[in-house]
């Protein structure tokens, strides 16, 4: 009744988008009698964030990715959603979706196609999107043996209570509040490189991240000495960056390889955008919506397509009704969470923020070094 006959109708959708691939199909049903796939605008504010807009001129107009940017140079790409903080109250909303629907199918989803897609043919909302649904059609549906979930525990230490002693969340709840799940993109660039998805609450940092790692240096000619893998990361939040971690000869007299980042942090060589203010996400999206550009919106086919990985996978968690892992409030996650990362061959070493020896580019030009 509130169409106009005139003007333009748009109808902006927020999640959740359904809980499987049925509920979901019902609900596009009736988006449909109503609106046409052109007037609908299915948000996910991921989307509209700083680096998820960048990652597509990052990868497509710097000719020095491309050709390193597939299953031979590759070793893993790892999608990373981390908080610091439990449900806090909310937890009678999370409970009936949990950390898979709630953020991994959605954001980290969106996040994935956007570093695997192949270059659109333009810059245009329908091609930039059908590149983006040719390699969610490409992943095998997700396994449980590819899948490892958990559930946070109290902390008395941090006094931190455990996900259970949320009074908004039912008695004896197997709801994981984090989740770790390995794809497979199957065409010719990715064939065999592991796609490492990772969400969870209280966790020991707050963290969004997109980190490709390289493959490992061939050949003898620092005497067997272990390298660090060449690693890009970019930071989603906290603080925008794009970081690349590589090895350099340490300064001086030493001929000895170290680890170091080239650091380019948004509100370091952006000072002047940054200080007026980014524009939040959702601003960003709303604006486009009402421009007409649903470029950084989900079009229906590539929901159905997300669903599709995921429906399998989160019906046999609920048949079989699995067990969560417990993990400590505050501490890094499940056991068998960096067991799985061990398996599929990501290196946590290229993580350097964490260890000693680490430093960025510019701190390790010593007195001796500078000119």
């Amino acid at each position: 009744g509130g169409l106009s006959r005139t003007g333009w109708n748009r109808m902006v959708v927020e999640k959740p988008f359904g809980r499987d691939s049925d509920s979901y199909l019902q609900l596009q049903q009736a988006l449909a009698a109503e609106f046409s796939e052109s007037q609908i605008y299915r948000i996910d504010h991921y989307l509209g964030k700083e680096i998820a807009q960048s990652l597509m001129t990052l990868r497509f107009s710097n000719l020095v990715f491309e050709p390193l940017w597939n299953r031979s140079h590759v070793a893993c790409v790892r999608i990373s959603f981390k908080e610091d903080i439990g449900t806090m109250g909310r937890g009678g909303y999370f409970d009936e979706y949990g950390i898979v629907r709630d953020v991994m199918q959605n954001h980290l989803l969106q996040l994935l196609a956007l570093v695997a897609m192949e270059p659109p043919i333009t810059s245009s909302a329908e091609d930039v999107r059908n590149r983006k649904v040719e390699v969610l059609r490409s992943i095998t549906p997700l396994k449980l043996s590819d899948l490892v979930i958990g559930q946070y525990q109290a902390n008395p230490a941090l006094g931190q209570v455990g996900y259970l002693d949320d009074r908004t969340v039912p008695e004896g709840s197997i709801t994981p509040t984090y989740a770790m799940a390995v794809m497979y993109v199957n065409n010719a660039r990715w064939a065999g490189v592991p796609f490492v998805l990772v969400a969870g609450k209280a966790l020991d940092e707050k963290l969004v991240d997109i980190r490709v790692q390289f493959k490992p240096i061939s050949g003898g000619l620092y005497d067997g000495k272990k390298l660090d893998r060449n690693e890009l990361v970019m930071r989603v939040q906290p603080d925008e960056a794009i970081l690349l971690r590589c090895m350099t000869k340490s300064p001086g007299l030493s001929n000895e390889p170290v680890g170091v980042e080239l650091d380019l942090t948004y509100k370091n060589k952006f000072q002047a955008q940054a200080e007026k203010g980014l524009p939040d996400a959702y601003e960003r999206l709303i604006l486009d919506a009402l421009n007409g550009d649903s470029s950084l919106f989900v079009r229906d086919d590539e929901l159905a397509a997300a669903w599709r990985i995921f429906t399998p996978a989160l019906c046999a968690l609920e048949e079989e009704k699995v067990q969560p892992e417990g993990y400590t409030f505050g501490s890094a996650g499940p056991d068998k969470a960096a067991e799985m990362l061990e398996r599929v061959g990501y290196s946590d070493e290229a993580n350097q923020q964490h260890k000693p020896g680490y430093r960025k580019m510019d701190s390790v030009v010593g007195h001796e070094g500078r000119e």
